[in-house]
C-alpha cells in the first residue's frame, strides 16, 4: 500500500511540475521580434522587413502590441494595444487605438484573430516559441466566395473563400530589448 501511495504522490508531483513549466501568454513572450515578411499575392511575391513588439505596460492586463513594416527604409508603425478580457479563457482584444477592436483568442501559445473589413476576411495567427514567433495573415475576398452544398436529404450550404493574399514571417526574438 505504501508503494501505491508513493507512486500516486510521485505522479501528482510530476503533473504539477509539468504544468508549472508551461509557457504563459503573454508574459513569457514579451520582447521585440524581427525578421522578413513575405507577401504573396496574385502579382507575385514581395519581401519586406518586419518587427513585432509585445511589451508590458504600467497597467495590469494591458500590453503594447506594435507591428512595424519597414519598406525601403521607412518604418510604418501600427501602435496597437492588447487588452486582456479573460486570461483563463484566452480572451483578448486587439485595440487599434482608432475605434477598431478585434477579438482575439489565445490557445496554448498561439493568438488567433479573424475579422471582416470592406468585404474581405482576414485571419491573423501569431504562434510564439521560446526565442521566435511565426506571424501570418491570410486575406480572402467575400466577392470570390464559392457556394456548394451536401447532396444528402438534409442539404447543408457551405461557402468557401479562396485565399488571395498571404503574409508570413518567422521573427526572431532580439536579445536585451
Amino acid at each position: 500500500m505504501k508503494i501505491v501511495i508513493t507512486l500516486i504522490f510521485a505522479c501528482i508531483s510530476f503533473i504539477v511540475t509539468a504544468q508549472s513549466n508551461e509557457k504563459q501568454f503573454p508574459e513569457d513572450f514579451f520582447g521585440i521580434y524581427k525578421g522578413d515578411l513575405e507577401i504573396i499575392n496574385p502579382q507575385g511575391k514581395q519581401t519586406i522587413q518586419m518587427e513585432f513588439h509585445l511589451k508590458p505596460t504600467d497597467s495590469i492586463g494591458i500590453y503594447d502590441y506594435v507591428i512595424v513594416y519597414i519598406v525601403d527604409g521607412n518604418r510604418q508603425e501600427r501602435n496597437y494595444t492588447l487588452l486582456e478580457k479573460d486570461k483563463a479563457k484566452g480572451l483578448y482584444t486587439v485595440d487599434e487605438n482608432n475605434g477598431i477592436l478585434l477579438d482575439a483568442k489565445c490557445i496554448g501559445t498561439t493568438l488567433f484573430s479573424m475579422f471582416e473589413v470592406q468585404g474581405n476576411i482576414l485571419t491573423t495567427t501569431e504562434r510564439f516559441y521560446d526565442n521566435a514567433m511565426d506571424f501570418e495573415i491570410t486575406f480572402a475576398s467575400k466577392q470570390n466566395a464559392n457556394a456548394s452544398k451536401t447532396t444528402d436529404e438534409s442539404p447543408i450550404d457551405v461557402i468557401s473563400y479562396p485565399i488571395s493574399v498571404l503574409q508570413k514571417a518567422n521573427l526572431v526574438k532580439q536579445k536585451d530589448q
